[in-house]
């Protein structure tokens, strides 16, 4: 349990607690942030102006930094228009360039600017079903997501629906004890449409705020995830008509590019509303956020930059692109 001591023990009731959380965000980002700006320092050495070889090599460092490919030619295009619309330009301006670009890109996909764990008004109870794989830390972002909305004065019910692991309904029966939440399960192998449909009414009952659906988390062939997450959709939607209000993909940043080949396999199995990128701290994959945001134009709603709960936070792309550019 030192784990769960640990997390919520972090925790303060902080005026301060937006410093708090941009203090953490570039705490989480600095791996990135270090290891963009040494390769970048290197591509303009002993240049004074942006030339073909800088855009080459700040091509060949955006990939390696887990932009993606797609988005870093569209950032180099970007960039490219605007050296030949100015007769002159330096290298010591480039950073300020890519900032700007980076945070255009951000802005199509990312319009708000939330600060704040919240949820619409006028949709109750607002339905959350959380889709990815074993291991990206879907079930501890429930459990951090859960404790932050209820924080936030909602009432939350959890739904344990990924019948496929034992393990995931007692992590998440920890995760709703740690958080004083309700949850509601049924036993190993149940059928998880099932498991939605009690939960839902569970929650209608009780007059709650905000539902979490946890599904399976495993990469079957795309034909059975799809008819299995169509099922459980079509089950809730028997209770709540418009449920889930958003589909929520969780991706470990860590891993890079297999975070694209997870959200491109997703993706193509259920219409995903939004993502979550995880354990964006103790890595140099930040670039991640970057690329799979741009490159499925689906919102990222929430970044992990640390194992506490505060180190979940709503995704700001202002701040970020600030933390990240610092």
């Amino acid at each position: 349990m030192s784990f769960f001591k640990k997390l919520f023990s972090s925790e303060k009731n902080d005026p301060s607690k937006s410093e708090e959380a941009k203090q953490n965000l570039d705490k989480g980002l600095e791996q990135s942030k270090t290891s963009f700006f040494s390769k970048l320092t290197k591509a303009v050495a002993g240049k004074s102006k942006v030339d073909d070889e800088v855009l080459d090599n700040l091509e060949e460092i955006l990939v390696s930094s887990d932009v993606g490919v797609s988005t870093t030619l569209k950032i180099i295009e970007r960039i490219e228009k605007r050296v030949a619309s100015d007769k002159y330009l330096g290298t010591e301006e480039l950073n300020k360039i890519l900032r700007e670009e980076i945070a255009g890109l951000l802005s199509e996909t990312n319009s708000g600017q939330e600060t704040v764990f919240s949820v619409p008004k006028d949709t109750k109870p607002y339905v959350i079903m959380v889709v990815g794989v074993n291991g990206v830390g879907k079930t501890t972002t429930i459990g951090k997501l859960a404790h932050q909305f209820k924080s936030a004065g909602y009432k939350v019910v959890l739904g344990a629906a990924d019948t496929f692991r034992a393990a995931a309904i007692d992590q998440l029966q920890i995760w709703a004890d740690r958080v004083g939440v309700p949850i509601v399960k049924q036993q190993m192998g149940s059928d998880p449409a099932s498991v939605a449909f009690d939960t839902l009414q569970s929650a209608v009952s009780q007059n709650a705020d905000v539902v979490i659906i946890d599904t399976a988390g495993r990469l079957h062939n795309k034909i059975g995830l799809m008819n299995e997450l169509s099922k459980v959709k079509k089950v809730m939607q028997k209770v709540v008509p418009d449920a889930p209000n958003d589909v929520m993909l969780v991706l470990d940043g860590s891993t890079g590019q297999n975070a694209f080949e997870q959200a491109k396999q997703f993706t193509a199995a259920t219409d995903v509303t939004s993502l979550t990128i995880t354990k964006l701290d103790g890595t140099a994959k930040g670039g991640v956020v970057i690329g799979i945001s741009d490159q499925f134009q689906i919102p990222v709603k929430y970044i992990g930059v640390g194992e506490g709960i505060e180190h979940l936070q709503v995704f700001n792309k202002v701040e970020f692109v600030d933390s990240f550019f610092k």
